[in-house]
């Protein structure tokens, strides 16, 4: 790979992060513009640092799979529980998108990054709406229930 690859590839991931970490700190998500764009880049330096070494011998997929693992650390770390709620779900699962994003990217599979990153996008700010009423509508039937 050569430097002028893997600055497109990173800047690709760079640009998918912020896109998607500016939509989370928009509407004041706690892993937002900068946890979003080091994720797809750190994920994405990982990567094209695992294509370089298995050029000649070697299975890149192994270092993708130790990225998955770790991100989920990190989105865990995301997700709490106050009372019966659990919150950050959407979030934790944003952060795992971008880091998907950033191995896409460090691929080379740009149109799919950019895909990627605009469905990612869309669910998070179209869905959103949705997904505030469906949750306002099942408190309501909650408190129809008579308490035995």
């Amino acid at each position: 790979m050569s430097y002028q690859d893997f600055t497109i590839r990173l800047i690709c991931a760079l640009i998918a992060g912020l896109l998607i970490g500016f939509e989370r700190g928009w509407h004041h998500k706690s892993a937002g513009l900068r946890t979003n764009t080091l994720v797809a880049v750190g994920s994405a330096l990982y990567v094209m640092l695992s294509i370089k070494m298995t050029l000649s011998d070697g299975d890149v997929t192994r270092i993708i799979a130790q990225v998955v693992t770790g991100i989920g650390f990190l989105g865990a770390g995301i997700i709490f529980k106050e009372g019966i709620n659990v919150r950050g779900l959407t979030t934790a699962a944003t952060v795992w998108c971008s880091s998907a994003i950033g191995c896409l990217a460090a691929a080379g599979f740009y149109l799919e990054t950019v895909i990627a990153t605009l469905l990612i996008l869309m669910i998070n700010y179209f869905l959103m709406p949705v997904d505030k009423r469906l949750s306002q509508r099942v408190h309501k039937d909650d408190e129809k229930k008579p308490d035995c």
